[in-house]
Protein backbone atom coordinates (compact mmCIF):
# COMPACT_ATOMS: atom_id res chain seq x y z
CA UNK A 1 0.00 0.00 0.00
CA UNK A 2 1.62 3.28 -1.05
CA UNK A 3 0.09 6.13 0.33
CA UNK A 4 -0.13 8.89 -2.78
CA UNK A 5 -2.76 11.56 -1.10
CA UNK A 6 -2.19 13.62 2.02
CA UNK A 7 -3.74 16.12 3.82
CA UNK A 8 -2.64 19.78 3.17
CA UNK A 9 0.07 21.25 5.41
CA UNK A 10 -2.66 23.95 7.35
CA UNK A 11 -4.65 20.71 7.98
CA UNK A 12 -1.98 18.58 9.59
CA UNK A 13 -0.58 21.88 11.39
CA UNK A 14 -3.53 22.43 13.03
CA UNK A 15 -3.90 18.51 13.87
CA UNK A 16 0.02 18.54 15.74
CA UNK A 17 -1.41 21.92 17.45
CA UNK A 18 -4.29 19.94 18.66
CA UNK A 19 -6.74 22.55 17.00
CA UNK A 20 -8.59 20.95 14.54
CA UNK A 21 -11.93 20.54 15.03
CA UNK A 22 -12.21 16.51 16.38
CA UNK A 23 -14.10 14.63 13.86
CA UNK A 24 -11.65 16.05 10.90
CA UNK A 25 -8.80 14.83 13.43
CA UNK A 26 -10.51 11.39 13.92
CA UNK A 27 -10.46 11.34 10.02
CA UNK A 28 -6.93 12.46 10.06
CA UNK A 29 -5.74 10.34 12.49
CA UNK A 30 -6.94 7.38 10.28
CA UNK A 31 -4.88 8.53 7.75
CA UNK A 32 -1.78 8.91 10.12
CA UNK A 33 -2.24 4.97 11.21
CA UNK A 34 -1.67 4.20 7.63
CA UNK A 35 0.50 6.76 6.37
CA UNK A 36 3.99 6.73 8.45
CA UNK A 37 5.07 9.80 6.14
CA UNK A 38 2.68 11.72 7.27
CA UNK A 39 3.20 10.16 10.95
CA UNK A 40 6.60 11.18 10.89
CA UNK A 41 6.00 14.80 9.50
CA UNK A 42 3.49 15.17 12.16
CA UNK A 43 5.59 14.01 15.17
CA UNK A 44 8.38 16.42 13.70
CA UNK A 45 5.72 19.43 14.10
CA UNK A 46 5.09 18.10 17.85
CA UNK A 47 8.50 18.10 18.61
CA UNK A 48 8.73 22.00 17.18
CA UNK A 49 5.99 23.11 19.20
CA UNK A 50 7.27 21.67 22.31
CA UNK A 51 10.38 23.67 21.57
CA UNK A 52 8.43 26.74 20.98
CA UNK A 53 7.21 26.10 24.62
CA UNK A 54 10.17 25.21 26.39
CA UNK A 55 11.43 28.51 25.18
CA UNK A 56 8.91 30.65 26.57
CA UNK A 57 8.97 32.44 29.89
CA UNK A 58 7.41 30.63 32.89
CA UNK A 59 3.71 32.10 33.66
CA UNK A 60 1.38 32.00 36.73
CA UNK A 61 -1.26 29.49 36.22
CA UNK A 62 -4.56 30.51 36.85
CA UNK A 63 -6.27 29.76 40.43
CA UNK A 64 -7.96 26.24 39.78
CA UNK A 65 -5.98 25.91 36.67
CA UNK A 66 -4.23 22.59 37.46
CA UNK A 67 -7.77 21.44 38.92
CA UNK A 68 -9.40 21.86 35.50
CA UNK A 69 -6.48 20.82 33.57
CA UNK A 70 -6.60 17.24 35.47
CA UNK A 71 -10.75 17.24 34.73
CA UNK A 72 -10.25 17.73 31.27
CA UNK A 73 -7.69 14.75 30.75
CA UNK A 74 -10.02 12.33 32.54
CA UNK A 75 -12.78 13.52 30.64
CA UNK A 76 -10.68 12.95 27.55
CA UNK A 77 -9.51 9.68 28.23
CA UNK A 78 -7.37 10.15 31.00
CA UNK A 79 -5.60 7.02 33.10
CA UNK A 80 -8.63 7.18 35.58
CA UNK A 81 -11.65 6.92 32.41
CA UNK A 82 -12.78 3.43 31.85
CA UNK A 83 -12.29 2.42 28.21
CA UNK A 84 -14.25 3.50 25.35
CA UNK A 85 -16.79 1.24 24.09
CA UNK A 86 -15.61 -1.33 21.51
CA UNK A 87 -17.17 -1.43 18.61
CA UNK A 88 -18.27 -4.79 15.94
CA UNK A 89 -15.37 -3.72 13.64
CA UNK A 90 -11.96 -4.61 14.75
CA UNK A 91 -10.53 -4.51 11.37
CA UNK A 92 -10.48 -0.97 11.53
CA UNK A 93 -7.50 1.17 12.59
CA UNK A 94 -7.07 2.16 16.00
CA UNK A 95 -8.21 5.46 15.59
CA UNK A 96 -11.86 4.35 14.63
CA UNK A 97 -12.03 1.21 17.10
CA UNK A 98 -12.56 3.20 20.14
CA UNK A 99 -16.04 4.59 19.12
CA UNK A 100 -18.85 2.92 19.24
CA UNK A 101 -20.92 2.90 16.11
CA UNK A 102 -24.71 3.78 14.97
CA UNK A 103 -26.62 0.88 12.78
CA UNK A 104 -25.49 0.93 8.81
CA UNK A 105 -28.52 2.61 6.96
CA UNK A 106 -29.36 2.47 3.12
CA UNK A 107 -28.69 5.49 1.19
CA UNK A 108 -28.86 4.23 -2.37
CA UNK A 109 -28.09 0.29 -4.66
CA UNK A 110 -24.90 -1.18 -2.73
CA UNK A 111 -24.51 1.82 -0.84
CA UNK A 112 -24.48 2.60 3.01
CA UNK A 113 -23.48 4.80 5.71
CA UNK A 114 -23.21 4.36 9.34
CA UNK A 115 -22.50 6.86 12.22
CA UNK A 116 -19.48 7.10 14.68
CA UNK A 117 -20.74 8.12 17.56
CA UNK A 118 -18.73 10.36 19.50
CA UNK A 119 -16.51 12.83 17.70
CA UNK A 120 -18.59 15.74 17.21
CA UNK A 121 -18.30 19.67 16.70
CA UNK A 122 -21.60 21.82 15.47
CA UNK A 123 -23.08 19.72 12.53
CA UNK A 124 -18.96 18.42 11.39
CA UNK A 125 -19.64 14.84 12.46
CA UNK A 126 -17.66 11.53 11.59
CA UNK A 127 -19.23 8.85 9.47
CA UNK A 128 -18.38 5.26 7.68
CA UNK A 129 -19.35 4.79 3.77
CA UNK A 130 -19.58 1.58 1.84
CA UNK A 131 -19.86 2.07 -1.46
CA UNK A 132 -20.32 -1.56 -3.46
CA UNK A 133 -18.19 -2.25 -6.27
CA UNK A 134 -18.47 -0.75 -9.57
CA UNK A 135 -21.08 1.45 -7.93
CA UNK A 136 -21.15 5.65 -8.34
CA UNK A 137 -21.85 8.03 -5.83
CA UNK A 138 -24.91 10.82 -6.59
CA UNK A 139 -22.95 13.82 -8.17
CA UNK A 140 -23.00 16.36 -5.56
CA UNK A 141 -21.74 19.29 -3.88
CA UNK A 142 -20.86 20.30 0.25
CA UNK A 143 -22.57 22.46 2.62
CA UNK A 144 -18.98 22.75 4.13
CA UNK A 145 -15.51 20.82 4.57
CA UNK A 146 -15.01 17.50 3.81
CA UNK A 147 -12.25 15.40 5.12
CA UNK A 148 -12.21 11.16 3.75
CA UNK A 149 -9.94 8.46 4.22
CA UNK A 150 -10.04 5.47 2.54
CA UNK A 151 -9.70 2.14 4.76
CA UNK A 152 -9.88 -0.23 2.32
CA UNK A 153 -10.89 -0.29 -1.52
CA UNK A 154 -10.39 2.26 -3.55
CA UNK A 155 -12.52 5.11 -5.44
CA UNK A 156 -11.93 7.80 -8.53
CA UNK A 157 -13.34 11.15 -9.07
CA UNK A 158 -13.01 12.95 -11.96
CA UNK A 159 -9.01 13.97 -11.01
CA UNK A 160 -7.62 11.21 -9.11
CA UNK A 161 -7.87 7.82 -7.59
CA UNK A 162 -7.73 7.66 -3.41
CA UNK A 163 -6.56 4.14 -2.24
CA UNK A 164 -6.22 2.89 1.56
CA UNK A 165 -4.57 5.47 3.60
CA UNK A 166 -5.41 8.20 0.92
CA UNK A 167 -7.02 11.57 2.20
CA UNK A 168 -9.26 13.52 0.04
CA UNK A 169 -10.20 17.37 0.99
CA UNK A 170 -13.64 18.70 -0.32
CA UNK A 171 -15.33 22.14 0.41
CA UNK A 172 -18.46 23.81 -0.67
CA UNK A 173 -16.50 24.41 -4.11
CA UNK A 174 -15.86 20.94 -4.76
CA UNK A 175 -18.31 18.87 -7.29
CA UNK A 176 -17.35 15.34 -7.54
CA UNK A 177 -19.14 12.47 -8.32
CA UNK A 178 -17.13 8.88 -6.87
CA UNK A 179 -16.63 5.78 -8.05
CA UNK A 180 -15.69 2.98 -6.21
CA UNK A 181 -13.77 0.18 -8.29
CA UNK A 182 -15.32 -2.33 -9.93
CA UNK A 183 -13.19 -5.41 -8.07
CA UNK A 184 -14.27 -5.11 -4.77
CA UNK A 185 -16.30 -2.40 -2.14
CA UNK A 186 -14.41 0.73 -1.11
CA UNK A 187 -15.07 1.31 2.81
CA UNK A 188 -14.20 5.19 3.96
CA UNK A 189 -14.60 7.44 6.74
CA UNK A 190 -15.41 10.86 6.63
CA UNK A 191 -15.75 14.01 8.41
CA UNK A 192 -19.14 15.85 7.29
CA UNK A 193 -19.91 19.54 7.95
CA UNK A 194 -23.88 20.01 7.11
CA UNK A 195 -24.51 18.13 4.23
CA UNK A 196 -23.83 16.86 0.93
CA UNK A 197 -26.40 18.78 -2.18
CA UNK A 198 -27.42 17.07 -5.52
CA UNK A 199 -28.00 19.40 -7.91
CA UNK A 200 -30.61 19.35 -10.27
CA UNK A 201 -34.44 18.41 -10.42
CA UNK A 202 -33.41 14.90 -9.92
CA UNK A 203 -31.41 15.85 -7.21
CA UNK A 204 -34.03 17.73 -5.13
CA UNK A 205 -36.45 14.51 -5.95
CA UNK A 206 -33.38 12.34 -3.80
CA UNK A 207 -32.40 14.26 -1.68
CA UNK A 208 -34.77 13.61 1.50
CA UNK A 209 -32.90 10.08 0.80
CA UNK A 210 -29.66 10.94 0.25
CA UNK A 211 -28.87 12.67 4.37
CA UNK A 212 -26.03 11.73 5.79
Amino acid sequence: MTVQHFPNEDTLLAYAAGTLRTPEAVVVATHLALSPTSTAWVRRLQDVGGQVLESLDPAAMAPGALDQALARAEADGGVATAPAPLNDMPELPEPLRRYPLGPWRWIGPDMHVRDVLGPRDGDCRVILLRIGAGRKTPFHTHDGSELTCVISGAYSTEVARFGPGDLEEAGPETRHQPVADADGPCLCVASLEGQIRLPGLLGRILQPIARL
